[in-house]
């Protein structure tokens, strides 16, 4: 739910664009709150934890240590130090620090998920949470440490050591401790009360924000692909014929015959490419397969959004206390909601899908530097001066490095385990790496969508000569065409090539080819 810049939270409706939206955003823009009825959930769910400790009830976690400590019963006077132990114990991440957006979406997420009312926490202390968030301090939290199981421990406990006045965080731009952050920003660190310890950091928030970011940044890099896969094959003087929607009825992958239209609708105009050719009857296959490869990773993209709009608004700690409507009895269940594998399985294929996107992209590359694969449409390495000049011969090289790197990122995380806490925990989904991994292959993709969109570009101006200087793009391709071109000229000898491989590749990462294709689409 939102209102204006405001985002009201309730553990039930938070969205993945609003998750972006806060990732990317200014610390308070929007802001972030909490809805009265989650209010009022928090607080009785806060007032069962006390009940249980006057009743002298045991539950795990509140009265009784952690993993295999779970025998260990905690006298009532040591609760508190029990949740703060919880928190300095298990903060042992290391590794370089998540970015900020990372960072804002693991604080909101896991708001959210205490907003829902089953953790314990008091309201007290999750307003603290959305305080640092809505004013931008950003605990330090390293990135490896955790197993996708019993939650991410050790990172979420690094989050919450800025809350009592621990750990380090980043305020204004500078890296600063816990508690000289929270001065600054004038917030007063917290005192945990029971539960409290374990509610903040047993979860899966680390793997949810990363598949939700990275959920979000595979939506923009399919349609990239898309609108690459066209200008490559405008450079390469195909056919879109392959694309007629007749051909995909006949096998109704939904989101084949989704890519297959929005492909010829970028196309749609273009003087670049060749209708029936008896002498060139198709293409080969990184043109003519478009739809299939592409549309097989858009099936995979749906797949991982719909898995993380449902673990946003889920409970992922342990215990959970359940509070009988009519009766006000109250349950505490252990149980594995903190269990990763859900998450980690989505990362892992959509790790698969995206690495095919890099591929196949590559090899359309290659395909647009060699004259004997493109039948001399193009000169070789697209230069006029070979072997004076190498031309685009060695960003192939590149995007093969990148594409074959991709190759053993994308082994699935998720098929391993090792067991930990004594072989109480014996079995763990390994998310957060499955999510560290996809980041690293979505980065590398970015990359090879990169040089193939410069190569097609070369590739165009070549093309000219013999279409015509004034001759058409299509709908979808011609803005696309003119961004690469306000960052990269046409290369003619020659020159360092790597600050235009960024330059696209920043275009591609903030989404403004996506932005101005489908705006002309929609347009004209």
């Amino acid at each position: 739910m939102s209102e204006h810049n405001t985002i009201i939270i309730d553990g039930s409706h938070l969205t993945i664009e609003q998750v972006v939206a806060v990732a990317y955003g200014k610390p308070g823009s929007p802001e972030v709150i909490l809805s009265d009825e989650a209010k009022i959930r928090v607080n009785r769910a806060a007032d069962a934890v006390q009940q249980l400790l006057s009743e002298g009830r045991i539950a795990y976690g509140i009265t009784t240590g952690f993993g295999a400590f779970k025998d260990r019963l905690i006298p009532l006077d040591e609760v508190e130090t029990l949740q703060r132990n919880i928190i300095v114990s298990h903060s042992v991440g290391v590794g370089n620090p998540f970015d900020m957006p990372t960072t804002r979406a693991i604080m909101l997420i896991r708001a959210n998920t205490l907003a829902s009312g089953y953790s314990g926490i008091r309201l007290s202390t999750l307003q603290t949470l959305l305080d640092l968030l809505n004013n931008g301090v950003h605990p330090i939290i390293p990135e490896k440490g955790s197993l996708g199981a019993s939650g991410d421990l050790a990172p979420l406990a690094h989050m919450s050591l800025v809350l009592i006045g621990e750990g380090e965080a980043e305020y204004n731009g500078e890296r600063l401790s816990g508690r000289e952050a929270l001065q600054q920003a004038g917030i007063h660190p917290v005192t945990l009360a029971a539960k409290e310890g374990l509610a903040l950091t047993n979860g899966t928030t680390i793997m949810c924000a990363l598949g939700t970011l990275e959920t979000h940044r595979a939506e923009n890099l399919s349609q990239v692909a898309d609108i690459a896969g066209c200008l490559s094959l405008e450079a390469l003087h195909g056919t879109p014929l392959a694309f007629d929607e007749r051909i995909h009825r006949l096998r109704p992958f939904p989101r084949q015959l989704d890519c297959a239209a929005y492909l010829r609708q970028l196309l749609v105009g273009s003087q670049f490419t060749r209708g029936y050719d008896p002498s060139n009857v198709q293409d080969a296959y990184t043109l003519r397969c478009i739809p299939q490869v592409h549309g097989a990773v858009r099936d995979a993209i749906a797949y991982a959004r719909w898995a993380f709009e449902i673990e946003l608004n889920a409970v992922t700690d342990n215990p959970l206390i359940f509070i009988d409507e009519t009766t006000g009895a109250i349950d505490v269940i252990s149980g594995g909601n903190f269990h990763g594998e859900p998450l980690a399985i989505a990362m892992d294929y959509l790790g698969i899908a995206i690495t095919e996107l890099g591929n196949i992209s590559e090899r359309r590359v290659m395909r647009l530097v060699d004259e004997a694969s493109n039948t001399h449409v193009l000169p070789a390495f697209l230069t006029r001066h070979g072997g004076l000049n190498s031309g685009f011969m060695i960003t192939q090289y590149t995007a093969a490095a990148l594409a074959t790197e991709n190759k053993v990122l994308a082994h699935p995380a998720s098929v391993d385990t090792i067991p930990t806490s004594a072989n109480v925990e014996d079995h763990v989904s390994m998310g957060c790496t499955a999510g560290l991994k996809l980041r690293q292959i979505a980065d590398n993709v970015e990359r090879i969508l990169g040089i193939e969109l410069m190569a097609a570009a070369q590739g165009i101006e070549f093309r000219k000569e013999s279409v015509g200087v004034d001759a058409q793009l299509g709908r979808g391709t011609q803005p696309a065409y003119r961004l690469i071109r306000e960052q990269v000229p046409f290369i003619e000898r020659d020159t360092v090539m790597y600050p235009y491989i960024e330059a696209v590749r920043r275009l591609v990462h903030s989404g403004q080819i996506v932005d101005a294709v489908n705006t002309a689409l929609k347009t004209s």
